[in-house]
């Protein structure tokens, strides 16, 4: 963590490289403005936005100010936006050229003064330019940090480049690896509901329940993202980062802090216990899955390959069988599944319970079932068993019921007008603005990721495991129903 004590004295600035960008558009600049709207950015907080663009400072305000009301619509209190606009100045930059970093510097000024964030929202081939023009310029001195999206690589040995051209100008303290994932509301939830109540934490383990599954469901296809995609493809775009950070959360050991190294010293762990997908068993452990013609998200779909114009080997659906190697988890696998083109949008975790050893009721008592939805709800629900209302002469009926533990449905239930269900970037760019790295991604956490990925990939080559096609707008292939049913008893939650 950056010490607050250190950055308390400096004028805050927030450097937004990408600032014209899609991702700054639909995410970054709506998230500074709701902070802005909540009292959360000091009041002489500066934000540069930096991009190749020379549209000039007043053309990139009003269009920034159109994402964010496009972005929050009712939400925008009057006033946000006049207040929110001041701060902003934008700079046309291009890294491939040497002033780069002493045209920010000037910009910037005294920088012995400042606190400067700088969001790289760029390709990752462009961070080790812009990192050194940064270095160079000697912007990168503590308490400055840099925050970075993903893909950090595309394998373990890109992701050590990258990360090595980051460490060059930002020790691992200072730099910020984002995940907007471990943003979500319901997502940081997760943390509280299993070490802030001791209902769950002694159930927590493979002797009462029986699977997890984590599905992140998308109902669009790769669209104007074609190039990009069919080089990294579901496993990599999708897996190695959101998937892999939500089993961590829920398989990891309870932290001895909330501070950012306990933290994320036990998601390592996790991952580090992954069972290895070997040439062996990939076929039984994972599915791969390619759209095809179909319809989805309202409209005919063309498949994948058309699309591209060329065959591609590209799995645009994965779905995998983890397998934990601790005390805790040992026997209890963790069913992971993303694809495009899929029935509905969703993200989604379902904590399915063992049924009872022996029930009283006959066949009618189900298994206890834990529901938590990330998307397009924030939901969470208890399945439990409850007496059936009603007499009858053969006795008692069971019936399952949902108990909610829905902040959102609470609210409503109290007449209360429920919070503005925030946008994810909106936690973490905060936690940044305040040095607090504990929702973001170390280093030694992104290798080990890759780490059980690149053996699951390479295992797909030696078997040359190619992706099944699957009709848009379906669940995914044959092979990804057969990957769970195989187990008897477990189907996918669809």
């Amino acid at each position: 963590m950056v010490s607050s004590s250190a950055a308390g004295s400096r004028q805050q600035v927030f450097v937004l490289v990408g600032g014209t960008g899609d991702l700054a558009m639909r995410m970054l600049w709506p998230s500074l403005a709701m902070l802005d709207q909540d009292g959360f950015l000091a009041d002489n907080l500066r934000i540069i936005s930096v991009a190749r663009e020379d549209c000039g400072t007043e053309v990139c305000v009003d269009r920034i100010g159109n994402a964010v009301t496009k972005r929050v619509g009712e939400s925008l209190e009057p006033g946000t936006l006049a207040r929110f606009r001041k701060r902003i100045v934008h700079v046309a930059l291009d890294a491939a050229k040497d002033d780069w970093g002493a045209k920010l510097k000037a910009e910037l000024g005294d920088i012995e003064h400042l606190d400067v964030v700088f969001f790289l929202s760029v390709s990752p081939s462009l961070f080790k330019p812009i990192c050194e023009h940064i270095e160079r310029a000697g912007l990168n001195k503590a308490p400055n940090r840099v925050i970075i999206e993903k893909p950090i690589g595309r394998d373990l040995a890109s992701s050590k480049v990258i990360n090595d051209s980051v460490a060059h100008a930002f020790d691992e303290s200072r730099t910020f690896r984002i995940d907007h994932y471990l943003g979500k509301e319901t997502v940081q939830n997760l943390i509280a509901l299993r070490f802030g109540n001791v209902v769950f934490e002694p159930l927590w383990n493979s002797q009462t329940i029986d699977h997890v599954q984590i599905t992140i469901a998308e109902t669009v296809g790769v669209g104007e993202r074609l190039g990009y995609y069919d080089e990294y493809g579901a496993i990599r775009d999708m897996l190695q980062n959101h998937l892999l950070q939500l089993v961590c959360l829920l398989a990891m050991e309870p932290p001895s802090a909330l501070s950012s190294d306990a933290l994320r010293d036990e998601k390592v762990k996790v991952l580090r216990s992954l069972k290895a997908i070997t040439v062996d068993n990939v076929k039984d452990h994972t599915a791969r899955g390619q759209y095809g013609p179909g319809f989805a998200d309202g409209h005919p779909v063309a498949g994948y390959e058309v699309e591209k114009g060329s065959p591609s080997n590209t799995e645009t659906f994965v779905a995998i069988k983890a397998e934990i190697a601790n005390w805790r988890w040992a026997g209890t696998p963790f069913y992971l599944r993303t694809g495009k083109c899929l029935p509905s949008r969703s993200t989604e975790i379902v904590i399915q319970f063992k049924p009872l050893p022996h029930s009283i009721f006959g066949t009618e008592a189900k298994a206890n079932r834990l529901h938590i939805r990330l998307q397009p709800d924030e939901d969470i629900s208890l399945t439990v068993m409850n007496k059936a209302p009603g007499l009858t002469a053969e006795g008692t009926h069971l019936q399952s019921l949902d108990l909610s533990l829905s902040l959102i449905k609470a609210f409503e239930g109290n007449g209360e007008k429920a919070p503005r269900r925030r946008i994810a970037y909106e936690r973490l760019i905060l936690d940044a603005l305040q040095g607090n790295n504990a929702q973001f991604v170390r280093r030694d956490e992104v290798e080990a990721a890759w780490m059980w990925v690149d053996g699951i990939i390479d295992s797909w080559t030696k078997t040359s495991m190619k992706p099944q096609q699957y009709p848009a707008g379906t669940f995914g292939p044959v092979s990804g129903y057969r990957l769970i049913e195989r187990d008897e008893g477990r189907t996918w939650n669809d």
